[in-house]
């Protein structure tokens, strides 16, 4: 892996968006597994729209990318951005989010949208 620099107004740009609690824990689960929307629904026990509004901030900078499988569209990291060496740092320092995914499985909601 190339060392690769970013521009403090970049990092602090990349931060500010991570600085939310649901968007930085999104990322995490995206880091492990593709979700759609309805399984972070589930997850952080709100409502669609504010969940598709995180995503869609996090789309919109390029951290996240869409893929359509069926009427459903999946989520994960967008591992071609410009700095996501630098995203890939912060996610390696926080904790596992698989407790959360294994507990919608449990619930029967992590399969709910295929």
């Amino acid at each position: 892996m190339t060392k690769q620099s970013i521009e403090m107004d970049q990092a602090a740009a990349v931060l500010k968006l991570l600085g939310d609690k649901t968007r930085l824990t999104i990322m995490r689960i995206l880091a492990d597994q593709d979700c759609c929307v309805c399984e972070f629904v589930a997850i952080f026990e709100a409502s669609q729209p504010a969940i598709s509004q995180h995503i869609r901030k996090l789309k919109d900078a390029g951290l996240v990318k869409e893929s359509r499988r069926g009427q459903w569209i999946f989520y994960s990291l967008n591992r071609q951005y410009e700095h996501f060496e630098f995203v890939q740092l912060l996610l390696d320092a926080l904790p596992s989010q698989e407790e959360k995914l294994l507990d919608l499985e449990k619930q029967g909601k992590r399969i709910s949208c295929e």
